[in-house]
């Protein structure tokens, strides 16, 4: 993922910060819990939010949100594409899904494709 404003935006001294994402989102923390496939308490409590497994989910949903909001022209609209929209090359699956059946790198050649004119 590159060093995009978008990243540096929802990030401060710990990583990406739930609550700053949450904030740019228009989101709850408890539902990027949900999103991220962590507990509630891995976003919420000091000692745990600049753990291994809570960053790497949220900078992998950073990383694809970030690539769709030239597209979606904002990150709640981005956030919204990458939790709703069936992606018919998958299957219907969206984005998030995705994500969580570890299939990350497919949906970022996917992503690729679209942004070299190629066809969904």
């Amino acid at each position: 993922m590159s060093n995009s404003e978008f990243l540096s935006d929802v990030s401060d001294q710990h990583g990406v910060s739930p609550r700053r994402l949450a904030a740019a989102l228009r989101t709850a923390e408890s539902e990027l819990a949900i999103v991220a496939w962590v507990s509630p308490e891995a976003l919420t409590k000091a000692a745990r939010i600049g753990s291994v497994t809570p960053q790497s989910q949220l900078v992998e949903i950073c990383g694809i949100i970030d690539r769709i909001i030239p597209w979606a022209g904002s990150a709640p609209t981005a956030y919204a594409w990458y939790r709703s929209q069936s992606l018919p090359s998958f299957g219907d699956a969206t984005a998030e899904e995705l994500v969580r059946q570890g299939w990350s790198n497919k949906l970022h050649a996917y992503l690729d494709r679209l942004k070299d004119g190629g066809f969904a």
